[in-house]
Parts: C-alpha cells; sequence; structure tokens
C-alpha cells in the first residue's frame, strides 16, 4: 500500500532529488524565505492583516463585502484549529521517516535544523494551502494566481531544503484543503438561505 500512496513506485524519490539536487547559496535563502511564509506560528499575523484588510473593503461597500470577508475569516481560524489537531494527530500516528533518515546518508541536502520524524504531511505546505484556500472567495484574478504562486513556493521550498518528500507536500496541500472546503460549507449553512444577506457570499 505504502509502495502505490507514498512510493509512487519510486516517483516520490525521483521527485525528490530532482529539486533537492538543485541547489545554491541564493536559491537556499529564496527557498528559506518561502518555507517561512508556511510557518503557523504566523497565524496571528495573517489573521491580523486580514482583519484589518477586511475592514477597509468592507467599508467601501458593506452590503457586497461585508459578510464575504467575516466568512473568510471565520474559514481561517476554525480550519486552523482543526488543521493544526489534525496533523498533530496524523504525523505522531503515522511517524514517516524525513528525507535525511529514510535515504542514504550524505544524498540530502538539508538547509537549517535537521528533522529526522513526522514526514507526513508537510506542516508548511497545510498551512500554505489554508490560507490560499480561505480567503480564496475574497481575492481578484491577480490575487488568486498570487495565492497559488505562495502555495507552490512553500510547497517547493519544504523539498529544496530537505524536510519533505513531495508526497508530504500534497497531502499538506490535500488534507488542508479538504477542511477548509468542509469548514466553508459549515458555516455557509449556519447562515440562512433565504435571507437578504446570505447572496452576497462568494462561493
Amino acid at each position: 500500500m505504502k509502495a502505490i500512496f507514498y512510493d509512487w513506485g519510486g516517483l516520490n524519490v525521483w521527485l525528490f532529488h530532482l529539486i533537492n539536487d538543485v541547489h545554491g547559496a541564493l536559491l537556499d535563502q529564496v527557498m528559506l524565505l518561502g518555507t517561512a511564509m508556511g510557518d503557523h506560528t504566523y497565524f496571528q499575523l495573517y489573521i491580523a492583516i486580514l482583519g484589518v484588510t477586511a475592514v477597509v473593503v468592507a467599508g467601501r461597500d458593506p452590503k457586497r463585502h461585508a459578510l464575504t470577508w467575516l466568512l473568510a475569516i471565520g474559514v481561517f481560524a476554525v480550519a486552523y484549529n482543526l488543521d493544526g489537531w489534525f496533523l498533530g494527530w496524523i504525523k505522531s500516528y503515522l511517524d514517516i521517516p524525513r528525507p535525511p533518515l529514510a535515504l542514504p546518508f550524505g544524498t540530502v541536502h538539508v538547509v537549517g535544523e535537521i528533522q529526522l520524524h513526522h514526514s507526513l504531511p508537510s506542516g508548511h505546505s497545510a498551512f500554505a494551502m489554508l490560507c490560499a484556500a480561505s480567503i480564496w472567495p475574497v481575492l481578484n484574478r491577480p490575487g488568486q494566481y498570487l495565492a497559488v504562486m505562495m502555495v507552490l513556493w512553500v510547497g517547493v521550498s519544504r523539498v529544496s531544503l530537505g524536510a519533505h518528500f513531495p508526497a508530504d507536500v500534497l497531502a499538506g496541500y490535500l488534507s488542508s484543503l479538504l477542511i477548509v472546503l468542509g469548514v466553508r460549507a459549515f458555516l455557509r449553512h449556519l447562515i440562512r438561505p433565504g435571507t437578504n444577506s446570505s447572496r452576497y457570499i462568494r462561493a
């Protein structure tokens, strides 16, 4: 089962080396920045920025924007807590070894702290997806492009820095996306259909 869903018949390791074997001083700094953007300890900063942005944007057209932004912030806050609980449990339960432990010594380029356990899923990648998916409905097209680039940047950085396999990144993306979609559906259900405010919520 692991060979199919995690190892991908060797493709997971091949993709890891394809990304991790390319490195340099400048590239490492770029990847460190990408990883920093996916650090969940910045949650309070991110939600503060969302709150200020919501006040500014909704102030221009309260009927059109206020409820949509409120929903996005609510989704972000609730999903963050659920995601943190799920990742903490699944990482410990699976205890998949990280690249420096799983692969032969000297074949992994590691930048920063060397971590050996709890590889699946990638917490940084999960948080990046959580951020992007939570605020997706309030973003315009350029904002959505930037959100996608941020998510990809964080995910690639985790492989480039030797912290995760590509499968860990994809698992982080998928778990957070499903949690966000579930939370959004639940919160939208709490808003009674047919009210005047409900029609202003964007999907």
